[in-house]
């Protein structure tokens, strides 16, 4: 396993469609994707199953995988490459960086497919959800996109839903059981490798939309705290 791990990361060196850390890239996308289009950014991608997905039902947008393990990459960046989807890419770094590289209004979506969703009370600041990131989010956003997190976690979907009561902002969609609902969205169709194991054992899928307010977001830290304290029992 590790002499595979190595091949990949040295052949990741060599894929056109990964950036590896990158510096000044705000604003010169376009060296990436030869169009001035906005991008839309699957965060904590994995695989890339998503970001694939999506580049095959839209290629007249631009798709960014973002995730910190080079040897998951790897496998989207590969299937990119065989079939030819040059209206995807890969980034690799650290999801609390991502302000680094865009500039205000570069993205117009972001896809949260399956992130870890930090089980312990203690490490909720790290889930995707959490205030620090949609402000992170926010400096990089259209103004009115979309975030959508797609979990089997009801604990980071709860939490997520707490977040947004805490920060006054209403969700555009939020649903318990994603596959029980009537849903012809081809996008929400879209399975990745941690969605069919169903690490969560919930044998449910959850689903939310929401947009980020034009306002700061405020200051709810002390109260979700509280709240996941109330909520959380692990």
């Amino acid at each position: 396993m590790a002499q595979k791990k190595l091949h990949r990361f040295a052949e990741l060196l060599t894929f056109p469609n990964v950036l590896q850390y990158p510096e000044n890239m705000k604003g010169n996308w376009t060296s990436v994707f030869t169009n001035d289009h906005k991008i839309t950014l699957e965060l904590a991608c994995g695989k890339g199953e998503y970001a694939v997905g999506m580049g095959r039902l839209f290629p007249e947008k631009n798709f960014l995988g973002v995730d910190q393990k080079g040897n998951r990459i790897w496998v989207g960046a590969k299937t990119c490459i065989k079939e030819n989807l040059t209206n995807v890419a890969f980034l690799r770094t650290q999801i609390d960086r991502i302000a680094e590289y865009f500039n205000p209004g570069e993205v117009e979506a972001i896809w949260l497919t399956f992130p870890d969703p930090q089980l312990r009370k203690s490490k909720a600041r790290k889930r995707l959800t959490h205030p620090k990131f949609l402000r992170l989010y926010q400096q990089i956003l259209v103004p009115g996109s979309y975030i959508n997190l797609k979990t089997d976690s009801p604990v980071l979907y709860n939490f997520t839903l707490d977040v947004l009561e805490l920060c006054g902002i209403t969700p555009t969609i939020a649903i318990d059981d994603l596959y029980k609902e009537n849903n012809s969205d081809p996008v929400l169709s879209i399975q990745t490798h941690y969605e069919k194991l169903d690490i969560a054992q919930s044998n449910r899928i959850h689903y939310i939309k929401f947009q980020l307010p034009s306002t700061p977001i405020p200051d709810i830290d002390e109260a979700l705290k509280q709240r996941v304290s109330e909520r959380e029992t692990n």
